[in-house]
């Protein structure tokens, strides 16, 4: 990494950086000259991402929280704060999906989607979209799915976290408006990533194609697309 990035002096978290989308946002953040904490569920799957982006000149720390735990998110934003700096730059990306029917679908199995998909994204945006008004600037971006705009047969649980999901990211936006923080979303359709396979869809994109319009809006896009819901189809 030569010359300095947009991003330059800021710090990002992105979760569920491990792989997939996440780590292709890793290092797009990191190109644009961001320190990034990479968050995962795993150690042995955020180290090697973080070594990564070291190797490539970047700052990066390699965190481990379950989105779902305010506890877990509590320590881990402590961390990051002590090895890079408080968060400027929040990518929700971390999610799961579960193809089940309505019948299969057990209440537990529709209470851990939205504490991974939904509650997460809330817990976390709680937690520093207030230092990012207080200095005047900040970027929080949901990786949602274009399921939040359908209905798909076998994905309730799935579909309703992710229209929760924009929901959030509409709100937010409301409450941050002219403090200089952007809150938008990005709604990818069939991605090639882990979660697609055993799907039935075929990938329509590769993860650095979402990865570049995250990139986009967390270093150029203008305040005014603050509340956006940015559909990735192919």
């Amino acid at each position: 990494m030569t010359a300095p990035g947009r991003l330059a002096g800021k710090v990002a978290l992105v979760t569920g950086a491990s792989r997939g989308i996440g780590r292709a946002i890793a290092q797009a953040l990191a190109e644009e000259g961001a320190a990034v904490g990479v968050l995962s569920t795993r150690l042995d799957g955020a180290v090697p991402v973080a070594d990564a982006l070291r190797a490539s000149g970047a700052r990066a720390h390699a965190v481990v929280a379950d989105v779902a735990s305010p506890q877990a998110l509590d320590a881990a934003l402590l961390e990051v704060r002590r090895v890079l700096g408080a968060v400027d730059v929040l990518v929700n990306n971390a999610g799961m999906a579960l193809r089940r029917t309505l019948q299969e679908t057990q209440d537990a199995d529709f209470d851990r989607v939205l504490a991974v998909n939904l509650a997460g994204p809330f817990y976390l945006a709680r937690r520093v979209l207030p230092a990012m008004v207080a200095n005047g600037w900040g970027r929080l971006v949901n990786v949602s799915s274009i399921s939040g705009t359908l209905g798909t047969a076998g994905m309730t649980a799935y579909c309703a976290s992710k229209w929760g999901l924009n929901g959030l990211t509409r709100a937010l936006a409301e409450e941050v408006k002219g403090q200089g923080v952007l809150v938008a979303a990005v709604l990818p359709g069939s991605t090639d990533t882990e979660m697609l396979e055993g799907s039935g869809f075929r990938p329509r994109m590769a993860p650095q194609e979402v990865a570049k319009v995250v990139r986009f809006l967390c270093a150029e896009a203008p305040l005014a697309m603050s509340g956006s819901l940015v559909e990735v189809f192919g």
